[in-house]
């Protein structure tokens, strides 16, 4: 294997991985934020982790972040909920570096 060979076959591997990584922290962003939603809403326990799993599976509509904040945002608006699209957001983004240093840190 040829030098070149061997940085091509190094690079592919490199974004396979940032590729799974980024997957695995898009699917744990969704479930912190299904539960810190469901804190809002008023629920927790059981009722919580299976709401936060439902947050999860409104990821799968489309590609990007659209279909899970219109679900939050659906959600607090149906349950009276008072927090601004910028305050959903950034706890989106803040969560996302969560879910990032949990995954490193292997937890």
């Amino acid at each position: 294997m040829s030098s070149f060979d061997k940085r091509e076959d190094s690079f592919e591997k490199k974004f396979a991985h940032d590729e799974e990584l980024q997957f695995k922290a898009g699917a744990r962003r969704n479930k912190l934020l299904g539960l810190w939603a469901a804190e809002k809403l008023g629920t927790s326990g059981d009722d919580a982790e299976a709401y936060a799993k439902t947050v999860v599976i409104a990821d799968f509509e489309e590609a990007g972040d659209d279909d899970v904040f219109r679900k939050i945002r659906k959600d607090f608006d149906a349950g009276g909920v008072d927090q601004s699209d910028h305050q959903i957001r950034r706890t989106m983004d803040e969560l996302m570096a969560v879910a990032i240093e949990q995954i490193k840190a292997g937890s």
